[in-house]
């Protein structure tokens, strides 16, 4: 084999960009409980570097936030989007979490703040919190981490007012699969290409938060390809109005064929897939059925 380039985007053993993986629920432990305390120093207050440099940025220009309206954030961590959201002029952000572990770091940040609302519920099961109130909703680097995503966009857009927009950021399904998705490096062509082991298959994937330790601390990544994705948004009631594909800010600043290779590899494989929806006010009558 030949050798890797020098300074690869991201150990290829690892599933990517290390902002996203939520674990199933263990008995007495809800929602990401279990690795709470890691998720939280890994995103912190203000997000990971891919959170601050690519993510959040595009959040809130697809999002385009009003002043005066309602957003609720949806498996919202411990709040990472809700200085941004409540900076934009905001009425009201509202943020939903099956973890009370996350909650709780949401509200030792935030809980002061009068605009903002904390509620511990399941994303995917029906509660009070989905009652057509909202304005806008959010759900940043979740959609993978959610065993069901019919029940999640089905009470994103029970949680929306006729006509409401939401925003899904999360994983590119096409090219961002933990265990299933290298980088390689051609000598020849000196190129850096993408290879794919899988894709159509849907599959649940344990990953270990802490590689090389014992603490078996894992998340679980549930791939779905991209037509599985779109038929699920649809079936939750849910129109996609805009696809934006987001990609890589960081370079590589060694110079030479590898950096070249890397640089263009940058701008062709995206690593984020986000999409604009609206809720669909009258579901046709051909609506998907499983």
């Amino acid at each position: 084999m030949p050798p890797p380039p020098r300074r690869p985007f991201h150990n290829p053993r690892q599933p990517g960009p290390q902002v996203a993986g939520k674990p199933p629920a263990a008995k007495g432990e809800q929602g990401w409980d279990p690795v709470a305390a890691w998720y939280d120093k890994l995103v912190g207050e203000a997000g990971s570097d891919y959170h601050r440099q690519v993510i959040l940025p595009a959040t809130l220009r697809l999002l385009d936030p009003r002043p005066g309206e309602s957003v609720i954030d949806v498996c919202c961590g411990q709040g990472v989007l809700f200085k941004p959201l409540l900076d934009s002029g905001v009425a009201q952000v509202t943020g939903i979490d099956a973890s009370p572990r996350l909650i709780a770091a949401a509200k030792a940040r935030h809980g002061t703040e009068r605009r903002v609302s904390l509620i511990t519920a399941d994303a995917c099961a029906p509660g009070a919190w989905a009652d057509g109130s909202h304005d806008a909703a959010t759900c940043v680097m979740a959609v993978h981490d959610v065993a069901e995503p019919v029940a999640l966009f089905s009470n994103m857009a029970a949680a929306l007012k006729p006509g409401g927009r939401a925003v899904l950021v999360m994983m590119h399904p096409c090219f961002r699969i933990p265990r299933q998705s290298h980088w390689g490096w051609d000598a020849d062509q000196k190129v850096q290409y993408r290879r794919l082991d899988a894709y159509a298959s849907p599959r649940d994937i344990a990953i270990t938060t802490h590689p090389g330790k014992s603490s078996g601390e894992q998340t679980t990544f549930h791939h779905r390809p991209l037509a599985e994705l779109l038929t699920a948004i649809g079936q939750g009631g849910l129109a996609v109005t805009a696809c934006e594909e987001l990609y890589s800010h960081r370079r590589s600043q060694t110079g030479g064929p590898f950096s070249k290779a890397e640089h263009r590899a940058a701008q062709e494989f995206p690593l984020f897939l986000a999409l604009v929806a609206r809720k669909i006010s009258t579901m046709p009558s051909d609506k998907f059925t499983e």
